[in-house]
């Protein structure tokens, strides 16, 4: 039986150029409720951009500290914030040049807060900088376009996929889901997941491309279907594939939508395998997206 999730109206899962985006509304989601997650999503420069505005905050919130005592830190010009701001920095650094040092209690007591949050922090920033470069990524490219032909004398929607790296990436596994809005016989509307089934599922050796195949038959949820009825339901079409890379010896996962407007009814694609003069193989990856016109489609 299909998983199913109730829904009020047809959204359409997030699917490239083609989707619209899903938004929740009064989830209890907070700015740095789950800063983590949020940390290791967001781009290289917006994650340094960040860091470096919370190093100013923070170094900015200790200088007006230090700025409520009395002529707490040596050699700091009398009422400038810009010494008590460098002295924060260096504090927190713990590089401490010499130039300025507490010369009060509450001074001493200050620096040596700001001391143990500045190795707080670089803990943290380290922790997470490791943790977003040893993330695995899986360099896949999935053809713009799933299109449905005849193969093998039946009606298949296909999708070509193809490893960027080039390198070994085995046990691949591929999975295949409709995604629709449908409505029960009590008149409730849900959105269904519909597993497709590959001819094949399993890639013991995914080094180059590899199209996947769903025969559209009887007992498939595509089957009798248009693409004027595909989109009525707000039908959107997810691939996850995983597998194992052997040079990082870690599990890789991707995951692609497609929103079923982009599907190519009568189309093929390209050939991109060709033979040389020596009778090695060549594949053309700048044909990989291209797809050429079956012939008439009934």
């Amino acid at each position: 039986m299909a998983d199913e999730m109730p829904t009020s109206r047809s959204p359409r899962l997030p699917s490239g150029e083609a989707g619209r985006d899903i938004f929740s509304r009064n989830g209890g989601a907070r700015a740095f409720g789950d800063f983590y997650y949020r940390a290791m999503k967001v781009p290289w420069p917006l994650f340094f951009a960040g860091s470096a505005g919370i190093f100013l905050v923070i170094n900015s919130c200790f200088a007006i500290v230090y700025a409520l005592g009395d002529n707490p830190i040596a050699n700091a010009r009398p009422g400038s914030f810009v010494d008590l701001f460098f002295f924060s920095v260096e504090t927190l650094a713990t590089v401490g040049f010499g130039d300025m040092h507490p010369q009060t209690t509450y001074a001493h007591t200050i620096a040596t807060i700001e001391i143990f949050t500045g190795m707080s922090f670089l803990a943290v920033m380290t922790g997470l900088i490791f943790a977003r470069f040893s993330r695995p990524r899986a360099r896949l490219v999935f053809a713009r376009h799933p299109v449905i032909s005849r193969h093998d004398g039946q009606t298949t929607l296909m999708i070509r996929v193809a490893n960027a790296r080039a390198n070994i990436i085995s046990d691949a596994a591929a999975q295949l889901w409709l995604v629709r809005t449908e409505r029960t016989a009590e008149g409730a509307t849900f959105r269904r997941f519909h597993r497709l089934a590959l001819r094949r599922q399993e890639n013991p050796l995914f080094v180059l491309s590899w199209t996947l195949l769903h025969t559209i038959e009887p007992s498939s949820p595509v089957f009798g279907q248009s693409a004027e009825d595909l989109a009525a339901s707000g039908a959107t079409l997810v691939i996850v594939l995983r597998g194992l890379d052997e040079n990082a010896v870690q599990e890789l996962r991707a995951r692609r939508q497609y929103d079923s407007r982009l599907i190519r009814w009568g189309y093929r694609y390209a050939d991109i395998l060709t033979a040389d003069e020596r009778g090695r193989a060549n594949i053309d990856y700048s044909r990989f997206h291209d797809i050429v016109p079956e012939g008439p489609w009934t």
